[in-house]
């Protein structure tokens, strides 16, 4: 995949189809502050289409990306676990995620972004094991890769893997700031993308392959 472009579209507080194209979306999900605004801005190649705070808790809506004139969504969820909300917010942003993943039949991924240097919290486990039993695919982007050394990574890349049981090919390092990484993200988004239901070819041949379920 090139990304050639990408434009904010829309937020919205509760999940609606038609307000938006029918066309594939994937999710970028992952506590608050992992560097989801970050991951964004690098992946679009600019530094404002996504907002980047050092306060936790900044995105609040789930905002619609969209890129390559329509090809597809990129959906910024509002971060988890940020411990300064209320409760209330807290359940309020949870039912928002909730329904979008159980909601959006354009779905085709979901990229979790965890952070690298340190070993996944309990409510990573929760959204990898909420993807899981819900069946919804996923792969894992390990940010702030640029923070470690390269044996530390491989080590970091380790522990997550184990703490999600699943395999180290589909965690990615990646860095913003150190601009690594990307490639192997797009190409991961290539498959789920070519793996939509309405990208299929004309013959209905399901296209074949190894993604996280």
């Amino acid at each position: 995949m090139k990304v050639k472009n990408v434009k904010f579209a829309l937020s919205m507080a509760k999940f609606d189809p038609s307000a938006i194209a029918d066309v594939p979306r994937i999710a970028v999900a992952g506590r608050s502050n992992v560097g989801k605004s970050s991951f964004i801005n690098y992946f679009a190649n600019t530094n404002g289409i996504a907002k980047t705070s050092s306060t936790p808790g900044k995105t609040k809506l789930l905002n619609f990306f969209e890129v390559n004139g329509g090809e597809f969504y990129l959906v910024d969820l509002p971060g988890y676990g940020f411990a300064k909300a209320s409760d209330a917010e807290r359940r309020r942003w949870g039912a928002m995620i909730d329904g979008y993943l159980a909601e959006d039949e354009r779905l085709c991924c979901v990229a979790v972004l965890v952070d690298i240097r340190h070993e996944p919290t309990a409510l990573d486990k929760q959204m990898i094991a909420y993807l899981h039993h819900n069946a919804i695919p996923f792969f894992v982007i390990a940010t702030k890769a640029d923070k470690l050394s390269k044996e530390r990574v491989r080590k970091q890349l380790r522990v997550i893997a184990n703490a999600f049981a699943m395999g180290q090919a589909d965690i990615t390092p990646v860095s913003s700031s150190a601009k690594l990484g990307l490639e192997a993200v797009l190409s991961k988004m290539d498959v789920f993308l070519e793996e939509d239901p309405d990208s299929m070819p004309v013959d209905g041949a399901p296209i074949e392959s190894d993604r996280t379920t």
